[in-house]
């Protein structure tokens, strides 16, 4: 869950990701469909749905228990190098170290240079604690998430400050990248304690299979905005307008009862939506 994604809005998800699926049986077990409703709004579809074909793997191959080194992690789908490190020293205690973009930072700056590739890794290995390497690696994506920022790092309060050459921003810091702007207006259509959803294509390359609301210009004077709301997907910061009313044209959706929308693989937006109406 943690992967492009922040933490704050992980922990709620998570807990209630766990009191449903409480073992990786439970979760192998689990329809599709039901795992993605647990995910819905997290975004990045994709990491559930291997999540779920790794559980099986795991159920299947491993007896149910996951492998304890990050050789024997990357076996399972979805866990890539990182990931693997990340399971694997902290849960395990295997004394392989972690680099993502604050750890990549971090050295970068205690460096002085720009440090990339294999060599990011072997610099990152180079002065993991062997003893300790989950809280290590812990400690190094913390610093670089809290203290050695990309921007206007908080250099007095560091406490590598006396091993760190750059002492602040290097050339060739990343920036982030400007975030664009859309406008997007989506249609409420209720009746008689249901509402219109229409789904995703199975093939479609984002967000495949999930269920929304049906998107669609609509006539002011007929049908009135109950709703309007920010919502961010990656660099693209969306204006989302909801109106209420009818069903655009040529759409095939279905009517879902109300009940069930909780059961459902909902987009991100789709739940927002639906909850700042008091609908869910």
């Amino acid at each position: 869950m943690l992967q492009q994604t922040r933490v704050n809005a992980v922990l709620e998800h998570y807990r209630r990701f766990l009191e449903r699926f409480s073992k990786v049986e439970n979760l192998a077990a689990a329809r599709e469909a039901s795992v993605l409703a647990a995910w819905s709004g997290l975004g990045y579809y994709r990491r559930a749905r291997m999540m779920h074909v790794a559980a099986k793997k795991v159920v299947k191959e491993y007896g149910g228990k996951f492998p304890a080194t990050e050789d024997g992690l990357r076996t399972l789908p979805g866990i890539g190098r990182y990931t693997a490190a990340a399971i694997a020293s902290i849960a395990f205690g295997e004394p392989t170290a972690v680099v993502d973009g604050n750890v990549e930072r971090v050295l970068q700056r205690l460096s002085g240079k720009p440090v990339g590739g294999e060599q990011l890794w072997g610099s990152a290995n180079a002065v993991l604690d062997a003893k300790r390497p989950g809280d290590f690696n812990q400690a190094m994506m913390e610093l670089g998430a809290t203290v050695c920022l990309a921007r206007g790092p908080l250099c007095t309060v560091c406490p590598v400050l006396t091993l760190c050459h750059a002492r602040g921003e290097m050339a060739g810091d990343r920036t982030s990248s400007r975030q664009q702007k859309r406008e997007i207006s989506y249609v409420l259509a209720r009746q008689k304690g249901t509402v219109f959803l229409v789904q995703r294509p199975m093939a479609a390359s984002l967000m495949a299979g999930m269920w929304e609301l049906p998107e669609g210009q609509t006539n002011p004077s007929t049908n009135g905005t109950c709703l309007t709301l920010r919502h961010s997907i990656t660099v693209t910061d969306y204006t989302v307008r909801v109106m209420q009313g009818q069903i655009p044209g040529n759409i095939s959706g279905t009517w879902v009862s109300e009940t069930r929308l909780g059961k459902l693989p909902l987009t991100g937006l789709a739940r927002k939506i639906l909850r700042a109406v008091e609908v869910m």
